[in-house]
């Protein structure tokens, strides 16, 4: 290699500087749902770790390497040493490849999460599955559960080739993403949450199978501070269908009195089933969003 001459990209998603500093990063989870297998979650029961937790008389076909032999040798007697067992978290990421996702690039931005979380999760040593819809087909497009280091390129790979178009509605994508789920952790929602559909279902749904939820909305630059003038025609991406509009000004007033009831409502939903929501722009920071807002309100640590 030249001097001077770059590192090669590892993923066209975002730069080497901003994977190093995810590498360092991990998911701050509240509920701690996490499988009976290893991970780097503390559960407080007995386990095979690094974190010592207290002693017990040695039995018959106990494992011999986690005898005290320096207690042995005071007493002659065997003591297992026990330890915090390390649980595995699951990390579901689904990224919404709908129609309305496609508009001024929210699904870039929402691949680019989806990347981050999976980076976080792999390099915690936790199971990662990345689901995307953007049809109302029976199977979702998805990545099985993936685990180290080694999993990154192939996650980097199948998240960059998530396309969008389709009008598959949120809260039926989440109920087909649990179809092929097993296992507690975390669950990713990365859309602009743009559905006629009722979100409780679905969201009572992953609360039941151990999973709190990480909603991220996200929203075009229009979307968060609209300018209309004049007579239009308002048409929805995904039904086609049109709304001829006159009177702009008002209509303006009572679109940013529902996104913002919207929000709440979202916000509420996820609350009240011990999880968390955020709302964040498009065309905002990458940096700002994962190193500033997630980390200041305890997503990521």
């Amino acid at each position: 290699m030249e001097i001077g001459q770059h590192k090669q990209q590892i993923t066209a998603l975002f730069t080497n500087d901003v994977l190093n500093r995810l590498e360092r990063l991990r998911i701050n989870a509240s509920r701690r749902f996490t499988n009976k297998s290893r991970g780097e979650h503390l559960s407080g029961r007995g386990g095979t770790s690094i974190e010592f937790s207290d002693y017990r008389d040695y039995a018959p076909g106990d494992d011999i390497r986690f005898v005290d032999w320096n207690i042995f040798s005071r007493l002659h007697r065997p003591y297992l040493k026990l330890y915090e067992q390390e649980e595995e978290m699951h990390v579901v990421i689904l990224v919404d490849g709908s129609s309305s996702m496609l508009f001024e690039d929210k699904l870039r931005r929402a691949k680019q999460l989806a990347a981050s979380f999976a980076v976080m999760g792999l390099m915690g040593c936790e199971r990662v599955s990345v689901y995307a819809f953007n049809s109302t087909e029976d199977r979702p497009v998805r990545l099985a559960p993936c685990v180290g280091r080694a999993e990154m390129l192939k996650t980097f790979t199948f998240i960059e080739s998530i396309e969008g178009g389709g009008d598959a509605p949120l809260e039926e994508g989440i109920e087909k993403l649990l179809k092929f789920h097993a296992g507690r952790g975390v669950a990713v929602l990365l859309s602009d949450f743009m559905t006629f559909g009722d979100l409780r279902r679905p969201f009572n749904m992953l609360f039941s199978r151990g999973l709190e939820i990480f909603g991220v909305q996200i929203l075009g630059p229009s979307e968060i501070d609209p300018e209309l003038a004049g007579d239009v025609r308002l048409v929805d991406v995904e039904t086609q269908m049109g709304l001829n509009v006159s009177s702009s000004g008002d209509l303006l007033y009572l679109y940013r009195e529902y996104r913002a009831s919207h929000e709440k409502t979202l916000t509420d939903l996820c609350r009240q089933r011990c999880g968390r929501f955020l709302s964040i722009g498009a065309a905002d920071s990458l940096d700002w969003v994962l190193f500033d807002l997630f980390r200041r309100k305890g997503w990521i640590v």
